[in-house]
């Protein structure tokens, strides 16, 4: 409701029916409230507040006093505020909302004695019901209140006023963070596991710090102590899957989410842990068990079973899948994955067919147009049709005008096939409008060390691309190929190590080896070139590499 588009006596009744059914001397209280309404509408809050007050006064009901209460809160009238609440409490003195307004008020008044009654007040409502309210209250302090809130947490902590569970704490630690006192928020978290040490928090707690400390086997062993992730709170669940998500064990944090109840993220969730883990009896059991869910599967998990079914090279099954996703959310991206289906099923006219519909679908959305552009070329040009795959590059930039995404994949269509003064040209607008594109960076320096066999050149490039994503397994290569072809293989191999760790790719495979294979390292080299050929046995970069160091294709 907005109150200047009510009319006057509306507006009455509206506030008598937030202030409750009950009103006494109906003719004495109708003055009051209209006038509280005329100023609330003309922004004079203290007004309205006296004028509230006024209407409490004279009615039994509690709704009016605690409406003048909080207006008066608002007004900044501390002693209005009073007043008000005072009539609050003769009137409904078992109000659950009257601590918390207690508390504003103390606030309001700088008083911190008066706050920390109210505070106990609030701690002491059954099943923790005042701990919202504190912590939006003392949360949401501005100004002077701000700094009194700090000093009354910080008298919470010293007289031990806290929650009688670590859940409860670990709130009011959050709340510490919010006001700007972070050692007193660590106290809190630390002190709060040593009083609650059985709490399955406080074992999540301890293993999350013991993996930041790179105390992995540590931090599964305190994992472990949680017993049966079935029997775990879902959210609970949920973070000890990540601990094993985050120390590199995908398997164990999908093992983990799997257990108890499921709903559609944790089903995703667990499908991008498998496909990345690559262990495909564990996808198959999962797609097995999502598609027993339901008879006909909502569309979203139509997706989601498509994306399995890709992971498992089921591309007929994937395929049909992906047709199945009706229009609405998901049904761009289904497109975009089945036109991927349809070209390893050696259908590339169909491919074709169903993204440029999509392209020239009003209703799709804008980024799917342009992935819709992005994938017909790479199928194209896969496909030895490179000529074709610049065209549809060149009309996608007709449309999506300096798009640094179909720029940046121009710029490498022209390097694969030799233009590459039109690649360095295309990555030199990148770089002209996005100085720190750590991809533009390192395809520039990549192509300048490898196209135009230019070290000196592309260093400069290679080393900001580092600065800027000292993880990328792409810049950690590039770089690590470049110290290699100037003369230091020993930080070469530190580097291609690196991105060999953070990513499997068939170049890198071919880089690793020969550095490893310059520096007598033979039978390293030969076991990663294996490893890279099974990744990718038609890469030209680790063909090239075997060719001329061994001979044969066959390390």
């Amino acid at each position: 409701m907005i109150w200047s588009k009510c009319r006057p006596f509306a507006c009455v009744a509206l506030a008598l029916g937030l202030a409750g059914a009950a009103v006494a001397h109906t003719g004495e209280v109708l003055e009051p409230v209209m006038a509280g309404e005329f100023a609330l509408q003309a922004g004079d809050l203290p007004q309205a507040a006296a004028h509230y007050l006024r209407a409490a006064e004279l009615s039994t009901d509690p709704g009016l006093a605690e409406r003048a209460t909080r207006i008066a809160l608002l007004a900044g009238r501390p002693a209005l505020a009073g007043s008000a609440l005072d009539r609050w409490q003769v009137l409904a003195p078992g109000s659950a909302s009257l601590p918390g307004a207690r508390l504003e008020l103390a606030l309001a008044r700088g008083d911190v004695d008066e706050a920390m009654q109210a505070v106990s007040v609030l701690q002491v409502l059954p099943g923790e019901a005042g701990l919202p309210a504190l912590i939006s209250i003392l949360g949401n302090a501005a100004g002077e209140r701000r700094e009194l809130a700090r000093r009354v947490l910080r008298a919470m902590f010293v007289s031990d006023q806290l929650p009688p569970r670590l859940g409860g704490w670990l709130a009011v630690a959050s709340l510490a963070r919010r006001l700007d006192e972070p050692e007193l928020a660590e106290t809190l978290v630390r002190e709060g596991i040593e009083r609650f040490p059985d709490d399955p928090r406080a074992h999540l707690l301890t293993a999350d710090r013991l993996r930041r400390e790179g105390r992995d086997d540590e931090a599964r062993a305190r994992l472990a102590t949680l017993g049966d992730p079935a029997a775990l709170a879902p959210e609970l669940r949920r973070t000890a899957a990540r601990q094993h998500a985050l120390m590199g064990d995908p398997l164990a944090a999908a093992a983990t989410l799997g257990a108890g109840p499921q709903d559609e993220e944790s089903l995703r969730q667990r499908a991008r842990w498998l496909l990345d883990a690559g262990d495909r009896p564990a996808l198959a059991a999962l797609y097995e068990e999502t598609a027993a869910l339901d008879r006909v599967p909502p569309p979203e998990r139509r997706l989601l079973l498509g994306m399995l079914a890709e992971g498992l090279l089921r591309w007929r099954e994937a395929e049909a899948w992906y047709a199945s996703v009706p229009r609405g959310e998901g049904h761009d991206q289904a497109t975009l994955r089945r036109a991927g289906a349809l070209a390893r099923l050696a259908r590339l006219p169909e491919a074709l067919a169903a993204l440029r519909a999509l392209r020239n679908d009003e209703q799709a959305d804008g980024e799917a147009i342009r992935d819709a552009f992005l994938l017909e070329s790479d199928l194209l040009e896969r496909r030895g049709r490179g000529d074709e795959a610049l065209a549809v590059l060149d009309e996608s930039l007709e449309v999506f005008e300096g798009d640094p995404a179909l720029r940046y994949a121009r710029a490498m269509l022209h390097e694969r096939a030799g233009r590459v003064d039109e690649a360095l040209a295309d990555l030199q607008l990148i770089l002209d409008e996005q100085p720190d594109s750590h991809q533009a960076l390192n395809a520039y320096g990549y192509a300048l060390l490898v196209r135009r066999d230019q070290p000196a050149q592309a260093l400069p490039y290679l080393e900001r691309a580092f600065e800027l994503a000292p993880d990328s397994a792409a810049v950690l290569d590039s770089l690590g190929w470049l110290r290699f072809r100037m003369g230091e293989p020993e930080l070469a191999l530190e580097l291609l190590q690196k991105a060999w760790a953070r990513q499997r790719m068939a170049e890198i495979a071919a880089h690793l080896g020969e550095v490893l294979w310059t520096l007598g390292r033979k039978p390293e080299a030969r076991e990663v070139w294996r490893a890279g050929l099974r990744l990718a046995g038609s890469d030209d970069t680790l063909h090239e590499t075997l060719d001329r160091l061994l001979g044969s294709r066959t390390p």
